[in-house]
């Protein structure tokens, strides 16, 4: 299941030909539920905070119902960096399910030496770092700074903190889907893939900063993983 929640963070936009959107709000409170081919498995609480020029993001989400008796600890992703003009740029990411998580994940940017740096499972790999890379976190609170109104494609590059992968999304505007706040026009991000990958998308609310509502990653093996936005606050 983490493997398969992981590819939702695949979506940093390459920011060299977007314009920068309105100020974006200091602070963001958003909580979805997880489904797994339709049934309810865990709940996902995130927080986004930007203050003189640094962010933090803490996202955790808790399993629930049945799967609750197998993963009793929450996945836990944290990312922290600066904000400049192009807006996130992270310096460092962790994703762990409690302290003696042997899997947790770290990953560390140099943007001054250009290099990406990899620790987990007992090994560190030291990566070239393309430019506006996110990580798990991050990625999703990074819509807030771009403006995708007018572009067809977009480029992603992204790291988990055990590898960096990049793609290509397709953005289609005004799309309407039914959400929990109603009927809403959004963004939809398709990633473009191979018959042997997995797919994914994505359904961003323009009215609410570009926030995800929804999203939906098809693994290999046919299994469905969605994400529902459920509430939500924006603070100036």
């Amino acid at each position: 299941m983490a493997r398969a929640i992981s590819l939702f963070a695949a979506l940093a936009v390459s920011l060299s030909a977007a314009a920068a959107t309105p100020v974006p709000p200091q602070a963001v409170s958003a909580s979805y539920d997880v489904l797994w081919n339709g049934s309810r498995v865990a709940v996902t609480n995130e927080t986004f905070e930007a203050r003189d020029g640094v962010y933090r993001i803490v996202s955790e989400s808790r399993a629930v119902g049945l799967l609750a008796l197998f993963a009793r600890e929450p996945l836990r992703l944290e990312s922290s960096g600066q904000v400049v003009a192009s807006g996130l740029q992270p310096r460092r990411f962790e994703g762990k399910r409690g302290d003696g998580d042997p899997r947790r994940a770290r990953a560390d940017f140099d943007w001054a030496g250009g290099e990406l740096t990899l620790t987990r499972d007992g090994a560190t790999d030291h990566l070239k770092l393309p430019p506006a890379t996110q990580d798990l976190a991050s990625v999703m609170y990074q819509f807030m700074f771009v403006d995708l109104a007018n572009r067809q494609r977009v480029e992603v590059a992204m790291t988990n903190g055990r590898k960096l992968n990049q793609h290509w999304y397709t953005v289609r505007p005004g799309v309407e889907i039914d959400t929990a706040f109603g009927r809403m026009a959004t963004l939809h991000l398709v990633k473009q893939h191979r018959p042997d990958e997995s797919g994914a998308e994505i359904w961003l609310a323009p009215q609410h900063r570009h926030l995800p509502v929804r999203m939906v990653v098809l693994d290999e093996d046919g299994s469905r993983v969605e994400h529902v936005l459920t509430k939500f606050e924006l603070r100036p």
